[in-house]
């Protein structure tokens, strides 16, 4: 079975239910998504209301895949440049496969579908590259250049994770053109 994405869905109380509780099972089972385990749906909401309210203005977009129940499985966020320099290329924040489904081909659909969001959807006529952080250590900066991605960039240490582990924040793009 594939998950079926939708670009911008309608915010909802199941929608932001959804993106929630597979932000903390996640986050739970060691995803690199800002946070570290323990964490409670609750303590994530700020961060989630923060990407709602760019989609309301219009800064923020959001790519969600739902598995064959319907569930929020899947996320990634789209945020554009407000930067007159760099309208060219967008974020991508909160890249996310529900831990139930990984090992079935679900993350690189996910990002089959980021690629494809970029290139076609209205909104995104002027967007040449996709950039993301990735947090070193975790060896998703590997699964990342298999979908196209290349590294740009990297700070060694920049990510406390807990004391005395520092992570390296690793940059990397996709040019769309």
């Amino acid at each position: 079975m594939t998950l079926t994405f939708e670009v911008d869905p309608t915010v909802d109380p199941a929608l932001t239910d959804g993106v929630l509780a597979l932000w903390a099972d996640v986050s739970n089972a060691g995803g690199a998504v800002g946070f570290v385990p323990p964490v409670t749906a609750e303590e994530i909401r700020p961060a989630l209301l923060k990407h709602l309210t760019g989609m309301a203005q219009g800064t923020h977009r959001l790519l969600v895949g739902r598995d064959e129940g319907g569930e929020v499985a899947a996320t990634a966020f789209f945020a554009f440049n407000s930067h007159r320099l760099m309208t060219h290329w967008v974020w991508l924040y909160t890249v996310m496969v529900h831990p139930k489904h990984q090992g079935k081909g679900y993350g690189r659909d996910l990002m089959a579908a980021v690629e494809h969001t970029a290139r076609t959807a209205p909104g995104f006529e002027a967007v040449e590259a996709v950039r993301l952080g990735v947090r070193g250590g975790t060896g998703v900066d590997a699964f990342y250049a298999k979908a196209g991605y290349k590294e740009v960039g990297r700070v060694p240490g920049a990510i406390r994770v807990a004391p005395g582990d520092d992570r390296d924040d690793i940059t990397m793009l996709l040019p769309l053109t």
